[in-house]
C-alpha cells in the first residue's frame, strides 16, 4: 500500500550540542525499513516531473520503485546508469530547488526525500557494487583536466564508452571540491575515495600533482597523443571584496580556509597544518560556502561565530538543511549587513569589522533585490578572524597558455549553446570553470554533456546516447 503520509519519513541527525564538538557525518542517512517507507509516498508519475529537474537525468521514480519493493540493490544499479558520483549527490545536492522542487507530492506536504533515498542506496551497496560494464577499447586518448564533479564524471561516462581517459589533477588528492571545499560532516572524504575507486575500476588513470598550464599546457597534452581534453578545472581563485584591512593577519579567503580544514585536515590532532583557532570569526557571504566556513570555525573552537550577509534570510543562496544546521549550532546571523573595513590592532592582527546596515533596493541584474546601505548605521563587531566567502574565479593559468581558448569578462570559459564546446577544436569545458561557481551537480551534467560531444567529435558521428 501506497504510504500517504503529508512529510517525509524523518533521518537521524547528531544532536546540535554533540556535533558541534565533533566532525563526523551530522545526518545518519535512512534505515532499509524508514528506505522503505519513504519510497512508498512516491506516486511514480508518468510524466515524471522530477527527472526533469535532475542535471543528470536520473530515472528517479523507476530507482525509488525499486526502494519501495527493497530492492536496493537494483535501485542502486539505476542510479548509476547516469550518476557517476550517487553517494556524494545524495549528501551534497541542492535537491530542494532540482529534482524534489518538482514533485507532485510537494504540492500537498513534503516532497518525497530523493536525495535521502539516493544516499541510502549508494551507502547500502557500498560494499555490493557490482563490477562496471564498458564497451570495446575504442584505442583513443582523452584528457581530463581537473577530478571535481565534472571532470570525474566525464571520465567515467567517456571510459564507459571505451576512451583511454587519464585524468590530471593539480592537487596531491583527487577529488576537487569535494575533498578541499566540503567538510567532513557533510561529506566523509571516505566516501569520495571511494566513488574515484569506483572511476580506476572503469580503467581512468588519475594523475595527481600535475598543474595543467604549468607543469605542462593543453598543447602539449595534445603532442602527447590525446585527441580531445575536457576542462573541468572548477574555480578555485578566491574574490575580495576590496575593502580596507583584507590583508590583516587573520583575514581568510574560504577557499584557504577550508583546504587547511579539510584537504590538509588542520582539524586533526595528528595532522602539523598551521591553523589558528580563533576564539571570534565573522564569515562573510550567504552560501553553502560560508556555512560551511561558519561551521568549521565553530567546530575548531571559537565561541562566537557570525555570519555576515548583505541581504536577508530569504534571499541566503544556501541549502536551506544548511542554514538549519548553521543555526542550530548556534551561528548568529547578521543579515541586511556589509563589511566596509577590517580593523587591526598595532601589530596588524584582526581586531573587529566594521558594518553598515542594508536594506533591499529594486531588483538588479540576477532579479534579486539590490542591497543599498542605510547612512550612518555602521557598527563594530569585535572579532579576531574573518573568512570571505564572497565568490571564487576560475584560476587564468589554462586561459593564458592555450591558444584559441576564449574566456570571458570573469575568466570563465567561453562555450557554445551546449554549454562545453569551446572556441578551440577538440577542447571542451564544463563546471565551475564555465560557470563560475556553482552546485556539483550542475558540474556533473556539465560533465555528461561533454562526454557525449567529445564521442560525436572523436566517432564522426552521432553519440550512442
Amino acid at each position: 500500500m501506497p504510504n500517504m503520509q503529508m512529510n517525509k519519513t524523518p533521518m537521524k541527525e547528531q544532536a546540535p550540542e554533540i556535533r558541534r564538538t565533533n566532525w563526523l557525518e551530522v545526518a545518519c542517512g535512512y534505515t532499509p525499513e524508514e528506505a522503505v517507507s519513504e519510497a512508498q509516498r512516491c506516486l511514480n508519475c508518468k510524466n515524471m516531473p522530477c527527472v526533469n529537474g535532475c542535471p543528470v537525468q536520473v530515472r528517479i521514480p523507476e530507482f525509488i520503485s525499486h526502494v519501495a519493493k527493497g530492492d536496493f540493490e537494483g535501485a542502486y544499479a539505476v542510479i548509476r546508469e547516469t550518476n557517476a558520483l550517487p553517494a556524494v549527490c545524495g549528501r551534497v545536492c541542492p535537491q530542494e530547488t532540482q529534482c524534489e522542487s518538482k514533485c507532485v507530492r510537494g504540492i500537498k506536504g513534503e516532497s518525497v526525500g530523493i536525495g535521502r533515498l539516493e544516499r541510502f542506496c549508494a551507502d547500502y551497496c557500498a560494499d555490493k557494487r557490482p563490477a562496471p560494464e564498458k564497451a570495446a577499447p575504442k584505442g583513443k586518448k582523452v584528457a581530463v583536466v581537473g577530478s571535481g564533479p565534472s571532470g570525474l564524471t566525464c571520465a567515467a561516462d567517456l571510459a564507459k564508452r571505451g576512451y583511454d581517459v587519464t585524468v590530471f589533477e593539480a592537487l596531491h588528492t583527487a577529488g576537487g571540491v569535494l575533498v578541499y571545499g566540503i567538510p567532513e560532516f557533510r561529506l566523509p572524504k571516505s566516501i569520495v575515495s571511494e566513488e574515484v575507486g569506483e572511476l580506476e575500476k572503469l580503467g581512468v588513470k588519475i594523475e595527481t600533482d600535475v598543474v595543467v598550464g604549468r607543469t605542462e599546457t593543453v598543447d602539449e597534452l595534445f603532442d602527447e597523443g590525446f585527441e580531445a581534453v575536457f576542462i573541468g578545472s572548477g574555480a578555485g581563485l578566491p574574490r575580495f571584496m576590496g575593502i580596507p584591512g583584507e590583508d590583516g593577519n587573520g583575514v581568510y579567503s574560504a577557499n584557504e580556509f577550508l583546504t587547511r580544514i579539510n584537504l590538509m585536515k588542520a582539524y586533526r590532532d595528528d595532522y602539523a597544518t598551521p591553523i589558528k583557532h580563533h576564539r571570534r570569526v565573522a564569515v562573510v557571504g550567504g552560501g553553502n560556502v560560508a556555512m560551511d566556513a561558519a561551521r568549521c570555525a565553530a567546530r575548531l573552537g571559537a565561541e562566537k561565530v557570525y555570519i555576515v550577509y548583505r541581504r536577508g534570510e530569504a534571499e541566503l543562496p544556501a541549502r536551506r538543511e544548511e542554514v538549519h544546521h548553521a543555526k542550530e549550532e548556534g551561528i548568529e546571523f547578521c543579515l541586511l549587513t556589509n563589511p566596509t573595513s577590517i580593523n587591526t590592532d598595532e601589530k596588524g592582527r584582526v581586531s573587529s569589522v566594521t558594518c553598515v546596515r542594508m536594506e533591499l533596493g529594486e531588483p538588479d541584474a540576477s532579479g534579486r533585490r539590490r542591497p543599498v546601505a542605510v547612512a550612518g548605521s555602521e557598527f563594530d563587531i569585535e572579532v579576531d578572524a574573518v573568512v570571505i566567502a564572497v565568490g571564487t574565479a576560475p584560476n587564468p593559468l589554462i586561459r593564458m597558455t592555450t591558444e584559441g581558448l576564449e574566456t570571458n569578462r570573469h575568466g570563465c570559459i567561453v562555450t557554445e549553446e551546449d554549454g562545453v564546446t569551446t572556441t578551440r577544436s577538440g577542447v571542451y569545458a564544463g563546471g565551475d570553470a564555465v560557470t563560475g561557481a556553482a552546485t556539483v551537480i550542475l558540474a556533473m551534467g556539465a560533465g555528461r554533456t561533454a562526454a557525449r560531444r567529445i564521442d560525436e567529435f572523436l566517432s564522426g558521428g552521432k553519440s550512442a546516447d
